[in-house]
């Protein structure tokens, strides 16, 4: 299965440059947040990959408008082709606003997730706007982490691990991969490609 993950930018390679081949082989794309509800509808208009999206902390309007063919995964696990993908959505809460929320409200949402996560027998790729606590993350409190992903991470053991938030663009040097336990940790600003199946993720991821 490759896919094609995607936060925060509009890629110019997919907006502004767009040929229906450059999704070719793709075989589903997943939005960690933060990018306008015309894009993802945009791409979903020219694949039959099924778009999978959850909120950033600047995804407002997707309450207006949500992206039209996409489908939302927040705080609940979609199954498909037998991979088990789990939706968090959203930033630590620096201030008032939608998708923001504290350490404890974060845990909470986690906690009622308990019969998915039974029913299910856990899951393989959690999706995430922020990234986990000191992986990866900022030391600022808007792009501070969630510890409670972490926990996750080690109870689930979970293959992928994918996040946006924190942009290379901030002149920091964010990492594109990461690994934390057995879990593939990738950020997925602007736009990144791998295969699921790949076991050797560090060298091909791009």
């Amino acid at each position: 299965m490759r896919i094609l993950a995607i936060a925060d930018e509009e890629s110019p390679y997919l907006w502004d440059y767009f040929e229906k081949s450059k999704l070719e082989g793709i075989d589903l794309i997943i939005s960690c947040g933060d990018l306008a509800p015309e894009y993802l509808s945009f791409l979903a208009t020219f694949t039959s990959a099924p778009v999978l999206y959850v909120h950033g902390n600047h995804d407002t309007k997707y309450d207006e408008h949500p992206p039209g063919g996409c489908i939302s995964i927040e705080d609940q696990i979609y199954v498909y082709q037998g991979v088990r993908i789990l939706g968090l959505g959203g930033s630590m809460r620096y201030r008032p606003g939608n998708y923001q929320y504290t350490e404890g409200q974060m845990r909470g949402r986690i906690r009622r997730l308990w019969f998915q996560l039974l029913r299910h027998g856990g899951f393989d790729i959690l999706v995430a706007h922020s990234p986990a606590y000191q992986l990866n993350d900022g030391r600022d409190l808007p792009h501070q982490g969630f510890q409670a992903f972490l926990k996750l991470i080690e109870k689930y053991h979970p293959r992928f691990f994918l996040h946006g938030h924190v942009h290379k663009s901030y002149g920091r040097q964010h990492k594109r991969y990461d690994k934390y336990l057995d879990t593939h940790v990738i950020n997925a600003f602007e736009r990144c490609v791998f295969d699921y199946e790949d076991e050797n993720i560090k060298e091909h991821v791009f």
